[in-house]
């Protein structure tokens, strides 16, 4: 038995109670092992982090069919949806460490000062330690092994927690890293995240931790690790504006509109949350929206294999709440029993409702308009820093107008979500949105400490640098400065 400290999550706030909850999955004498097993160097070397990037690949790609399974049964995902935003994404980046690896594990030669040449100046990239990575449930697959890879690839051993609340996927998990005899360098923590996660924060000191979920539970996990001065990287969300200018194509604005925020039921931390459109073309691109929406999904979306389902009655029951907020323009239909919400767009009665001040994370769009960049500035400063933005515009001034006035953690234009699939970006927030960028060489260096060496010859060994001093104020003027 151990003492815990449980989060308790509900609509109006977290509290946080001690209660006493066996954890048998997780034992400190594992987390201490862990600890010690990288101290030895076990992925120091070059050759052994791309010998486990192989293995976890080949065991990936061993049981595709069990990964479309499970995520099927957990989000009515397709195999094509899966492949696109869980497996293929997942496998890219792996092959993107494999390719760039050595590159990345050189030291990096930098600029040396005039006062201490003829040294030379260096970067030594060294992993952190131990890490923990913690997975929401929305693409459970891709957003536990996308970090992990990057962890791997800098040299880190790893503990994982995937979420409870996509259990299938979870399993699949598991078996894919037993399969990829990856025992010594990874630890998989399954369970109730607010049981096990503080109770191994507690017990151990993380040498970094890596969230992706709620700003309201990423918070928490800030406020344990900043109690033993553990760096962490949260990957949040919020209300990702989406403004469509007077000048858009709106019939390629509502393909792209439609496309990022229906995919997964809507559950995706950089959906377009709400969309800010110029009054003389709301119309137009309401019906061309409507129009995509059957053209994805048919007439009836629930019936149609391409179209996922709410991860829990929870959540289902929340984003129901929300379509008594506003006047329907489109679906409005759900059935508790199957867990689904039709693709749904709202003009809400205010800015005020509950919808316009929580993130979605659900098929239901709400519709505003704007005559003036002012106006729709406005109503975007309301929820600062969101973890995207999306300007559709065919003017370029505008949409470097509107890329220097939203402070925002990643952004497209004339697209929507997409940004996250391009190793080259990083992808993460800023204030309320996350802490911190992951993705390619980005999460490499997340995951990695360059520590600064500087080498000097013995050859040189100037006089100036040593007292007695007096006298040598005009000189040191010239050289430090």
């Amino acid at each position: 038995m151990v003492k815990v400290l449980k989060t308790v999550l509900n609509q109006d706030c977290i509290q946080l109670l001690y209660f006493e909850s066996m954890i048998p999955d997780i034992t400190p004498e594992q987390l201490d092992g862990l600890k010690l097993r990288f101290q030895s160097g076990l992925l120091a070397a070059y050759k052994a982090r791309i010998q486990i990037l192989k293995q976890l690949k080949q065991s990936v790609l061993r049981n595709e069919d069990a990964i479309y399974a499970a995520l099927k049964a957990d989000l009515h995902k397709s195999k094509e949806e899966s492949w696109v935003t869980e497996i293929g994404i997942t496998i890219a980046e792996i092959d993107h460490a494999i390719r760039h690896l050595k590159q990345w594990m050189r030291p990096r030669r930098v600029a040396t000062n005039l006062v201490n040449l003829p040294s030379a100046s260096y970067l030594y990239p060294e992993p952190l330690g131990v890490v923990l990575i913690i997975a929401p449930w929305n693409y459970p697959f891709m957003l536990l092994l996308g970090p992990m890879v990057g962890a791997l690839a800098a040299g880190n051993l790893v503990v994982v927690k995937p979420s409870e609340y996509a259990p299938a996927t979870e399993k699949i998990l598991e078996k894919i890293i037993q399969e990829a005899a990856l025992q010594q360098e990874i630890l998989f923590a399954p369970g109730d995240g607010a049981v096990v996660v503080p109770a191994m924060m507690q017990s151990f000191r993380f040498d970094h931790v890596f969230f992706t979920g709620g700003t309201k539970v990423g918070k928490k996990i800030y406020e344990m690790a900043a109690s033993k001065l553990v760096p962490v990287t949260l990957e949040l969300g919020g209300k990702s504006p989406c403004i469509v200018e007077e000048d858009a194509r709106v019939e390629v604005a509502a393909r792209r509109i439609a496309v990022a925020k229906f995919s997964n039921a809507g559950q995706i931390c950089i959906a377009p949350d709400y969309l800010l459109v110029h009054e003389r073309i709301r119309e137009r691109l309401v019906e061309a929206i409507k129009l995509n929406i059957r053209k994805f999904y048919g007439e009836n979306p629930q019936q149609s294999g391409d179209y996922c389902r709410i991860i829990n009655k929870s959540q289902f029951d929340r984003l129901n709440s929300y379509l008594r907020g506003g006047v329907l323009l489109h679906g409005g239909n759900s059935d508790e029993r199957d867990l689904y919400i039709e693709p749904t767009l709202i003009k809400p009665e205010s800015l005020s409702v509950p919808i316009m001040q929580e993130e979605i994370f659900g098929p239901i769009l709400p519709v505003f308009s704007f005559s003036t960049k002012e106006e729709a500035l406005a109503i975007v400063q309301q929820h600062p820093n969101p973890l995207a933005f999306y300007v559709f515009t065919s003017s370029s001034k505008k949409e470097e107008d509107w890329i220097q006035a939203i402070p925002a953690g990643t952004g497209c234009i004339n697209n929507a979500a997409w940004q996250f699939t391009n190793a080259a970006l990083p992808f993460g927030g800023r204030g309320d949105s996350g802490i911190g960028a992951a993705h390619g060489k980005f999460s490499f260096d997340r995951f990695t400490h360059y520590k600064a060496v500087m080498k000097t010859p013995a050859w040189f060994d100037p006089a100036i640098k040593y007292p007695p001093m007096k006298g040598k104020l005009s000189l040191y003027k010239k050289v430090i400065g």
